[in-house]
């Protein structure tokens, strides 16, 4: 199998084969110290938007592997300053790098980037749309936590419609049979439809609902996500929602006993400290393992491991 070159845009872009080897490199990877597989190699670290865990998961990955990192972490200090376009922006970059790592506001701007770029491209979420890298690591984060992802039941709560790592996991977990989906938020901020007909081709089993105590005691995994504020158009609104959802130790009076909160963070007010230290908080090793997974696709797309 070889993603030598390959642009990560769209989890729709993988088959279950391929999602698979990723895991697998990953968990190879795990296990490994420092190498020198990427030394030589220079990734790009393009974020538009701000980022904690995905920039720096990315930095880390690529330095635990030997490579080294050069980049940005706001359009401000940029040329897009003085009108440069995105177009002409990934142009130059990809003259001083191997690979191209890009978060950016706009739906469709890692798919731009990468059709403009000679060089393979990572997006680290565009927008509202697709956060690849994410579902491979929580797709990860799951397979340890329960031995398998097939056959479980998995809860999303939040914001459902703008999230963008809830919509690439309820895509990816289409691959695997007899799951089981949850998808827990106030009607405006339900799933998109478009995923929901996508779930409904597929044949997977969900069901929508705004009350979290009734499908707490169904679920493996409780995914939860914070409300977006930033991508509000009316603050407003924002302020209806903010605080909608809140968790903490009595959730788990009605739970299961072995089932695992997860969340991409940042949190705000969604899950209480209370729970951090339970065996069912996932949410931290969860986030240490974006360094794994992507540790396994950097090596991948420049080709010096299949």
């Amino acid at each position: 199998m070889n993603f030598k070159g390959r642009d990560i845009i769209s989890i729709r872009d993988f088959s279950k084969a391929e999602l698979l080897h990723v895991l697998d490199i990953a968990k190879k990877l795990e296990k490994k110290d420092q190498l020198t597989l990427l030394k030589g190699d220079i990734m790009a670290s393009l974020f538009f938007e701000p980022s904690t865990r995905t920039k720096l998961s990315f930095s880390s990955a690529m330095e635990h592997l030997g490579g080294q990192v050069l980049g940005f972490a706001t359009a401000a200090t940029t040329s897009v300053k003085k009108g440069e376009s995105l177009v002409d922006t990934i142009k130059m970059v990809e003259q001083y790098a191997d690979v191209l790592v890009i978060r950016h506001p706009g739906e469709g701007s890692a798919r731009l980037a990468a059709e403009a770029s000679h060089k393979p491209v990572i997006n680290a979420g565009d927008g509202s749309n697709q956060h690849p890298t994410q579902t491979m690591l929580d797709l990860y984060t799951i397979q340890k936590a329960k031995g398998r992802i097939a056959g479980l039941s998995i809860g999303f709560c939040g914001d459902l419609k703008y999230g963008r790592t809830v919509h690439s996991l309820a895509v990816a977990l289409t691959h695997f049979p007899n799951v089981k989906l949850f998808f827990i938020a106030p009607d405006s901020l339900q799933m998109p439809q478009e995923y929901l007909d996508e779930l409904k081709e597929q044949k997977i089993i969900f069901k929508q609902t705004s009350q979290l105590d009734l499908a707490v005691p169904h679920l493996d995994i409780l995914y939860m996500t914070r409300i977006q504020e930033e991508r509000f158009p009316d603050p407003v609104e924002y302020q209806k929602m903010k605080g909608v959802y809140r968790i903490g130790l009595e959730i788990l009076k009605i739970a299961k006993k072995d089932m695992k909160i997860m969340h991409p963070l940042p949190r705000v007010d969604e899950i209480k400290p209370e729970l951090d230290d339970t065996p069912n908080a996932l949410y931290f090793q969860q986030a240490g393992n974006g360094l794994h997974v992507r540790k396994a696709l950097l090596a991948l797309v420049l080709g010096k491991i299949k």
